[in-house]
Parts: C-alpha cells; sequence; structure tokens
C-alpha cells in the first residue's frame, strides 16, 4: 500500500497531522510531469487552448478512458469554434466519442461557437454565481443560455452538457438528488485555482466556493480514507467532501484535488 495512504490511515485514527500529509502529496503531484502521454488527463490538452470555449469542451469530453480521452481531444481542432456552421459541420465529419454521436459533437461545437458570439463564459457562470456564492447556480445560469441558442437534443447532446439543476418548490438545490457535476467542477479547478497545473485564468470567483470534482476514484478514495463516511455518489457527497478539505487548507481546498484522483487512477489503494 502506498505510503501516503498507510501514514493518513493511521493519522485518521489518531486525528494528528492531517494537513501535513495532504500538504505533503499536494506537492508532490503539483508539478507538469503529471501531465503528459504517460500520465494522461484532460487537462493536458486544455492547457494547450487559449479560447475558454475550447477549455470548457476538453472538460466536458472529459469522462471516460483518461488515455482516450486525450486521443479523442487532440484530433480535434479547436478553431472551429471561430468559424461558420457549414465548415463546422464539415471538418467534424465522422467525429464521435462514446455517447456522443457525429451529430452531438458538431452540435457542441455549433453551441458553444454561438454562445462565444453573444457572452464572456466567465462572466456568463458568474452571473449564477454571484448571487450566494455557489458555483452550482453558476452551471444553470450557463444551461440556460444553452438551451436559448441551440434546441437541439439527444441523449449523447444532454448527457455532454449535463441536465438543469434539481430544485425544491422553494427553488433550493437538492443536493441528494443531484449529480455531482464533476465535469463542471473540474472545469471550475482549471479556471479559478492556478497553481503549476491549474490555470487561473478566470479573475471573478473565490477559490474557497470550489466544489470537489467528485469521480469514481475521488469518491472510492474519500471512503477509503474516512473523508467521507457515508454517502452515495451525488452533488452531497461532493460537498461533504469539500467541507474535510477545508480543515486542511479552509481558503484552497480543491487544491488537493489532483492529488486524491492520481492516487486512485493509479491504483495505489
Amino acid at each position: 500500500m502506498h505510503t501516503f495512504i498507510k501514514l493518513l490511515e493511521l493519522e485518521i485514527k489518531n486525528n494528528n497531522n492531517l494537513k501535513e500529509l495532504f500538504e505533503t502529496e499536494y506537492l508532490k503531484r503539483n508539478n507538469s510531469l503529471e501531465l503528459s502521454l504517460d500520465k494522461p488527463d484532460p487537462l493536458l490538452v486544455a492547457c494547450m487552448q487559449k479560447n475558454q470555449y475550447a477549455i470548457l469542451l476538453c472538460a466536458l469530453y472529459g469522462y471516460g478512458n483518461a488515455k482516450q480521452i486525450v486521443k479523442f481531444l487532440s484530433s480535434l481542432d479547436f478553431s472551429l469554434l471561430d468559424s461558420n456552421e457549414k465548415e463546422i459541420k464539415r471538418s467534424l465529419k465522422n467525429r464521435y466519442y462514446r455517447f456522443q454521436n457525429n451529430d452531438d459533437v458538431i452540435q457542441s461545437f455549433i453551441s458553444l461557437s454561438r454562445i462565444s458570439q453573444e457572452f464572456d463564459l466567465e462572466e456568463l457562470f458568474f452571473q449564477g454565481y454571484k448571487k450566494e456564492h455557489n458555483m452550482i447556480d453558476g452551471i444553470d445560469s450557463f444551461l440556460d443560455t444553452l438551451l436559448g441558442v441551440n434546441k437541439y437534443q439527444s441523449y449523447g447532446y444532454n448527457f455532454l452538457f449535463s441536465k438543469k439543476v434539481k430544485r425544491d418548490a422553494k427553488n433550493k438545490i437538492l443536493y441528494k438528488q443531484n449529480s455531482p457535476y464533476k465535469r463542471y467542477n473540474m472545469f471550475f479547478r482549471w479556471m479559478i485555482r492556478k497553481d503549476n497545473l491549474d490555470l487561473g485564468l478566470w479573475k471573478k470567483f473565490n477559490p474557497v466556493d470550489l466544489i470537489l470534482p467528485l469521480d469514481t476514484h475521488t469518491y472510492k478514495i474519500s471512503k477509503k480514507i474516512g473523508l467521507l463516511e457515508k454517502g452515495s455518489y451525488n452533488l452531497e457527497s461532493a460537498y461533504k467532501i469539500t467541507q474535510k478539505l477545508k480543515l486542511f487548507d479552509k481558503k484552497d481546498p480543491i487544491k488537493y484535488d489532483f492529488a486524491l484522483y492520481r492516487i486512485g487512477q493509479e491504483k495505489i489503494v
């Protein structure tokens, strides 16, 4: 078993020095060597993009096998986001990825191209976020705009962009009933945090409000080492783990996400 996990399980039992252990693993992973074809991650392709809508696409297609994600993203010409729709359809012919057929891929580019002609992406997410400093409200703001620019619907397209946030009669977010919105929260981490990996291109948001991009790796690891005592794979669990991580860094809790993800991905536990 990885030394970090051995020590962490011991420290959880003794309730001492957890922050030091997390900091050590964060510093170990916070370098450009963690992004390569041998250590694939969608951020490898995203960090080469200058267009924030291209970076968003890298996050949205960031599900499944990491090598296949990078292979697919590397095959895309993101400059098409600035092209006309006829050229988008011609250039993306025969492109598909997992749940997204060719029409879904084409329409994903068309939708973001249309939005980019009218909106700054940071401002679009910020309009929802600023009310209560909640990143999930920012996602809803974006999805409202998406529905307004393109009426196209399919299983693959809807999976890619995700469903609107489920709420109760008083418009409050239903945390147990919602997915973790992993890919959007990963995108937010890239854009809002700044270190040797994350890009830090957005300045309007506070990193303290970021939510863990909960995927199967971080979910299993969090349960294994005590960051999540119980809970399903949902938005509530993502929030609970985030609150635990604030015990280690109250201003920047999601700095530990990449290290947790890598530990799970590499099957160290």
